[in-house]
């Protein structure tokens, strides 16, 4: 997470940096030090009025928050925990989100390969089945297991509905298909 500060109306102290810098590293937290997010921190003193401004961007994350207090320590721990409510809510929400495609039922139309395609063809059948995530070399196992030339399953990795199958030259392939 890359955290950048400006200050405006007042020459901050050593001390008022390194307690921002800190209270807003505690946030990496919940995305890890390695994530493309870029914070950005505004201080700014008018008259009275302390305030801090919080802008968080990166990874399909847009938040802004802003807090003024009559101290400026009072308005970073206030926008903090602003910023933090809201990341957990987003992450709560891709969460549910996720958990909702892996019950999601995947329908599989099979059609009779061995008849000529005719103008009019129809579906001879089609197969219902709920999957649970599974990584590609699972997959393949289960390719192997049932004996057919092609497996549907839900990717765990990009929670996306993917193809493995078997190539007539020997060996898989996949089919991820990016809409």
């Amino acid at each position: 997470m890359n955290i950048s500060f400006a200050f405006k109306n007042f020459e901050p102290s050593e001390h008022l940096k390194r307690y921002a810098r800190r209270r807003m590293e505690k946030l990496e937290r919940f995305y890890g030090k390695s994530s493309g997010l870029d914070m950005s921190v505004v201080l700014i003193v008018d008259k009275f009025r302390h305030r801090c401004e919080v802008t968080v961007t990166g990874e399909g994350l847009h938040i802004n928050a802003s807090e003024q207090s009559n101290d400026m320590y009072a308005a970073i721990d206030l926008v903090s925990d602003k910023v933090e409510s809201q990341i957990k809510r987003q992450v709560s929400r891709v969460k549910e989100h996720r958990r909702k495609t892996a019950r999601a039922d995947i329908d599989v139309f099979t059609w009779n390969l061995d008849v000529q395609a005719e103008e009019g063809a129809s579906v001879q059948g089609t197969d219902r089945f709920a999957s649970k995530p599974m990584h590609v070399d699972e997959a393949i196992m289960q390719l192997d297991a049932i004996g057919s030339e092609f497996f549907v399953f839900f990717n765990a990795e990009s929670s996306r509905v993917n193809v493995v199958y078997r190539r007539r030259a020997g060996g898989y392939a996949l089919i991820d298909p990016v809409l």
